[in-house]
């Protein structure tokens, strides 16, 4: 299984991971750099390494973190960009699965959608499965 799961991260490395962390990566330091928005920036570096590395790995809610603050800043990222990102796995995932070995990697863009829609109050943790979901 570990092996499938490395197979899995070097494809999706070479096709479209490294691009998609490398925009994540740069949200994080816009974010970070205008500092009121350093939580959302925090959370583009958090999703930046989760898309250099998916398979094998999952997004669950962070312990005691359903709190009004993590509700109004998900609403907010989500009105300002987490919508255009999600419209972008969307468009990536079925791009990628026109053809057979891209599906995978379709369904490595799917999953990252909800942390992108909503990526506050959320951590990413290893699974034994390649292709976990996003609930447990």
């Amino acid at each position: 299984m570990v092996g499938m799961k490395t197979l899995l991260n070097i494809i999706w490395l070479v096709f479209g991971g490294f691009w998609l962390a490398l925009g994540y990566f740069a949200a994080g330091i816009v974010c970070c750099v205008l500092i009121v928005t350093i939580p959302w920036g925090i959370a583009s570096f958090r999703i930046a390494a989760y898309t250099l590395w998916p398979f094998g790995r999952t997004v669950v809610d962070k312990p005691g973190s359903g709190n009004v603050f993590t509700l109004l800043g998900n609403v907010i990222w989500l009105l300002v960009a987490g919508i255009w990102i999600a419209i972008g796995h969307v468009v990536t995932a079925f791009a990628m699965a026109i053809t057979i070995i891209g599906i995978p990697l379709a369904i490595a863009n799917l999953k990252l959608i909800p942390v992108s829609l909503m990526p506050l109050g959320k951590q990413i943790v290893p699974s034994n499965r390649p292709f976990a979901s996003n609930y447990r």
